[in-house]
């Protein structure tokens, strides 16, 4: 009978609910709403289904994220060894070719103007840096959370892992492929409140053709300039437009499909997981988390209201050609801002079609985003 009780005892005692903590039962509600807003309301559940399911599974079983230093055994957890990839530079890597591959980059060499439309919205980011420095962050630690104004994930993580912020990692993931993910919701109204009805229902001329020639050069000269000026940002520009030259080379389908496809897939579930297990409750509910969950909505909210009142002055400049609204798009989350600019503006006439408009500043805020990562990664030297 002693000898039933006490292994009745010793499994009550492994289970869950006996080891958890109060934070841990938080971050498993977080996660359950995640994973309700993905599946349920349909925000971005590509990003947001693994992330989600990567938070409940560290809060349910920590050790699922220990490392082999901290093991008992000498083994780390399963999601320990894809967080390795993330800290290494991999996986972001591999995001950004998968991106390249999968993105039209016509809109954008048809209209060059979206370059600026692009740039204008690293504001956020710049702004946030010098905010998160009066809010206590050393440069570096600042420099890494800003990054989150650009609305792109794999920088936020490859950025920190350069600057040496493992520490800040988890937060900085979370909070960027959280506000990715929540584009939708955040960006309308900042949008709606800097434009006039007027202003969002401009119908924009259609873009001028673009040549075959055009797509294929467009790929190798962005990576020789930007790569010259900033080699440290060889590994995202470089993959995102070796991505894109596999798609436009056309004499490599195979691997544009895999790259977009097989490979894409592959990297977003390994990354997703891993960055939702960053979330344990130990790590995650603290006070320097908070912070950089805030500063990264002012950030991508700056970022988007930039973007959008330059949009205005070039519409100004243009005599009404250009409607402010594709300016949101400069955050780089593809294509997902370019979505958003399209809905906003067809709610005010069904019939404008601005989504292959808005692409052009949404491609040119991946390559800037990139571009602010190597500015910071200059600056102190690495």
């Amino acid at each position: 009978m002693s000898y039933i009780l006490d292994t009745m005892g010793n499994l009550l005692h492994q289970t869950a609910f006996l080891n958890l903590t109060w934070g841990n039962y938080l971050m498993i509600a977080v996660a359950c709403i995640f994973l309700y807003l993905a599946i349920a309301k349909g925000y971005e559940p590509l990003l947001l289904v693994p992330i989600a399911f990567g938070m409940l599974l560290v809060n349910i079983y920590p050790d699922i994220m220990v490392s082999p230093e901290e093991s008992s055994n000498g083994i780390g957890g399963l999601l320990h060894y894809f967080y390795l990839m993330d800290e290494w530079s991999i996986l972001p890597s591999l995001i950004f070719l998968g991106v390249g591959a999968m993105t039209d980059f016509g809109p954008l060499i048809a209209n060059p103007i979206s370059f600026l439309l692009g740039a204008a919205a690293q504001f956020g980011i710049f702004g946030a840096y010098l905010l998160a420095i009066l809010m206590g962050f050393n440069d570096k630690a600042a420099a890494a959370v800003s990054i989150i104004g650009g609305a792109d994930g794999p920088t936020s993580i490859f950025l920190a892992g350069k600057l040496g912020q493992t520490g800040l990692m988890g937060p900085i993931a979370v909070a960027a492929y959280s506000y990715m993910a929540l584009v939708p919701i955040i960006q309308p109204p900042v949008m709606k409140a800097l434009t006039t009805k007027k202003e969002r229902a401009i119908v924009m001329e259609n873009l001028r053709p673009v040549s075959k020639l055009e797509k294929i050069l467009f790929p190798i000269i962005v990576t020789i300039v930007v790569c010259m000026i900033l080699p440290t940002t060889a590994p995202l520009v470089g993959m995102l437009m070796l991505g894109n030259l596999f798609r436009e080379s056309g004499v490599v389908r195979q691997l544009q499909e895999t790259a977009s496809n097989a490979l894409m897939y592959i990297v977003v579930i390994l990354l997703g997981t891993s960055v939702g297990a960053t979330t344990s409750a130990e790590a995650f509910l603290n006070i320097s988390t908070i912070k950089i969950v805030i500063l990264g909505l002012v950030a991508f909210v700056f970022g988007t209201a930039a973007g959008v009142l330059f949009g205005k002055l070039l519409c100004v400049l243009t005599k009404g050609k250009i409607n402010p609204l594709i300016g949101s798009a400069g955050v780089s989350a593809v294509p997902m801002a370019a979505r958003v600019s399209q809905k906003v503006g067809a709610e005010e006439d069904p019939t404008n079609f601005l989504l292959m408009h808005a692409m052009g500043p949404n491609v040119a805020g991946v390559i800037g985003t990139a571009v602010a990562a190597g500015v910071f990664m200059a600056i102190f030297g690495i």
